[in-house]
């Protein structure tokens, strides 16, 4: 008789070593002896821990005269149940071979947490979740999936105990429901919405019409356009919802968020005006055109400066984030330090338009500044003096719109939407790409002056051809600036299609 095996796959702090713990206890108060083993990525992203247990009846050990021996670790082909938290985690275990369709459960919760790969990609480099599914079902005996982090925040409990519900609601253990609750209540820590959790992904993972209800409306709620009190964001959120198509309104609403934490509520008011602009031309494209340059729109309105720079770093949110990551314990004191060195470059942008021009452009003053910034500096933020320091930084977002940065801005957004709108009449695909090139241009620093170099260069060499180049050629264009940090793709591929 082989022992049941059961992978769990779990980023860090999300449980894993409980849900383990949890199934060894059930099994020896039910007469079955377990094992549990772990084995940790590299880091709480790049790698998730594996823990691994083996249940097998004592009765038959006994019988068998001796001790089981259990394995260490999973075997790929010889595991029965898989759980991961995390739609990316389930994909990394049937690559391992621990998903075989002839015996594995898999139950994997669908949302995504993004790997380091996928955030640090210059372009979008996310993971085709619709791929990660299909490959999963394809792979696995049976499997149960839906958003146990949706569930476990619905329930104010961990994904761990949604994971927990989830199994047992699969049937494939040979423990009653009453079993499973009664190993909560034995670990005697968040009991009450550990069950509510576990309640809920059981009905979800049966089935259960009421499940899926509730678990619809729940989504339906959360994408539900937001009812703010302030009148002016109020006036900006109904017309959104009169003046837009209801499969815009969606980036719409979250491009105002933005806008209005980013800047004003006028600032988010301009936003709509520009929308409006191509929401006016007349295009078949379903409203593509819309949609992207409303998503590209509000990123490029959002550029990072110094004072958002400023504004993020010194944010509660960011400081509550931190202590949970570095799992801060009673007592102890937490040191944030920011490594920060701005350019010439930066300090001119952040002055009023005609101080940063002349600054830019002078002998003696831009030495002086350059010699006092050439090396960067360590400010604590989560000291008063540090703190206070970005947050008077932040604070001068009050005059972006008299800086030379925002000028400059705004002339390339004014020249993007003006090609757009020019080009949409003849060629609305194309139009969409033009939009779309607009993700070359993003981050700060070196990083920004890169992408916006790539920007250039694709623009001009739109330029050269004009409305004939074919809009598979312009998206070539912007995949090879994309690819490499230096260059030398973009080049190549201007060389390939004769507009170097």
């Amino acid at each position: 008789m082989s022992p049941i095996k059961i992978a769990i796959l779990a980023m860090g702090g999300e449980g894993g070593g409980v849900l383990a713990d949890w199934i060894v206890d059930m099994g020896e108060a039910n007469g079955y002896v377990a094992q549990t083993t772990s084995v940790p990525g590299v880091a709480q992203r790049t790698g998730a821990t594996i823990y691994y247990v083996e249940l097998y009846p004592q009765a038959q050990a006994d019988s068998d005269g001796g001790k089981p021996v259990l394995a260490l670790m999973p075997l790929p082909g010889d595991v029965d149940v898989v759980l991961a938290s995390e739609l990316m985690e389930a994909g990394r275990a049937v690559q391992r071979g621990l998903v075989t369709n002839d015996r594995t459960t898999l139950v994997a919760s669908t949302h995504r947490v993004y790997s380091i790969a996928e955030k640090s990609a210059m372009g979008d480099g996310r993971v085709d979740s619709a791929e990660l599914l299909a490959h999963a079902e394809r792979a696995a005996k049976r499997f149960i999936r839906f958003d146990m982090a949706q569930a476990a925040e619905a329930s104010g409990s961990v994904i761990s105990a949604v994971l927990f519900g989830a199994l047992c609601g699969a049937g494939v253990l040979p423990f009653s429901r009453a079993q499973f609750e009664a190993t909560i209540e034995r670990g005697g820590v968040g009991v009450k919405p550990s069950l509510k959790a576990f309640g809920a992904a059981f009905a979800r993972a049966q089935g259960e019409p009421e499940a899926q209800a509730a678990f619809q409306q729940a989504a339906i709620q959360q994408a539900a356009a937001p009812q703010p009190r302030h009148p002016a964001v109020r006036a900006l959120v109904e017309r959104t919802q009169r003046e837009f198509s209801a499969d815009a309104q969606p980036v719409l609403l979250e491009g105002v968020r933005r806008l209005i934490d980013y800047q004003d509520v006028d600032y988010a008011g301009l936003y709509l005006d520009r929308v409006a602009s191509i929401a006016g031309l007349p295009t078949n494209d379903g409203g593509k055109l819309l949609r992207e340059t409303a998503r590209h729109l509000a990123l490029w309105m959002s550029y990072e400066d110094t004072a958002r720079v400023a504004q993020l770093k010194t944010r509660a949110t960011r400081f509550e984030r931190v202590r949970d990551e570095a799992r801060v314990q009673q007592g102890q004191v937490l040191a944030i330090n920011e490594y920060m060195h701005p350019r010439l470059q930066e300090i001119c942008e952040t002055l009023p338009g005609g101080i940063g021009r002349w600054l830019m452009e002078s002998t003696l003053p831009r030495k002086l500044v350059e010699r006092f910034t050439q090396k960067g500096r360590v400010i604590q933020t989560s000291s008063l003096r540090g703190y206070l320091m970005l947050r008077t930084v932040a604070w001068m977002k009050r005059w972006r719109r008299t800086t030379l940065r925002y000028a400059d801005e705004n002339r390339r957004i004014e020249e993007w939407l003006g090609q757009i709108a020019g080009i949409a009449a003849r060629n609305p695909e194309l139009a969409v790409e033009v939009a779309q090139c607009q993700g070359l241009v993003k981050g700060y620093s070196d990083t920004h002056e890169r992408g916006l170099r790539n920007y250039d260069t694709v623009m001009a060499a739109l330029q050269r051809a004009g409305a004939a180049i074919a809009p598979a050629t312009l998206r070539e264009l912007r995949d090879a600036a994309l690819a490499d940090e230096h260059g030398h793709k973009l080049r190549a591929a201007l060389v390939q299609h004769a507009l170097a």
